[in-house]
């Protein structure tokens, strides 16, 4: 076989793979496009309905992640274990839902309703929990207030008039 006609194989391998990664990386951009185009039509309630109404644990933890701006805040109640404020997702996971599922038993917030007031939406109901390092359960009212800017969440509350003895 001739040089020059290996050389031409070789570059249109090479062609055709940068053809297939260059319409992969279209593919990915289209989704996300789509992706980002879908949650703009959200409006805010449904956004935070989506944090607690998933088929999972898992699938609401998701939707929070795709839709916590990259700088938000989330308090945690004074007087509670969890107490401070964390900034962006992964401190928000480390620091509030890990240790929600390793300190505390079926640790849980039963939501009963919600109130959209523009770029504030609050859910209200119950958290329910057993605190294991005393043994002992707990339920409480709270509302938990969120904030967002263009689709965002950029922070979350809880407010709570119960004073916990755990």
């Amino acid at each position: 076989m001739n040089i020059n006609v290996v050389i031409a194989l070789v570059f249109s391998v090479f062609a055709l793979g940068c053809a297939h990664v260059k319409t992969e990386a279209n593919l990915h951009t289209k989704e996300q496009a789509i992706e980002e185009e879908s949650v703009k039509m959200m409006s805010n309630l449904e956004i935070i309905k989506s944090t607690y109404e998933g088929n999972s644990s898992e699938e609401n933890g998701k939707n929070l992640r795709k839709h916590l701006s990259k700088s938000a805040t989330w308090k945690e109640a004074d007087g509670f274990p969890l107490a401070g404020v964390y900034i962006g997702f992964e401190e928000i996971s480390q620091k509030v839902f890990k240790r929600l599922s390793t300190e505390w038993t079926d640790y849980r917030f039963v939501v009963e309703g919600y109130v959209d007031a523009e770029n504030r939406v609050f859910a209200y109901g119950t958290y329910y929990g057993t605190y294991n390092e005393t043994g002992r359960k707990f339920s409480a009212r709270v509302a938990h207030l969120w904030m967002l800017e263009n689709n965002k969440i950029v922070s979350f509350e809880p407010v709570s008039y119960t004073h916990l003895t755990l």
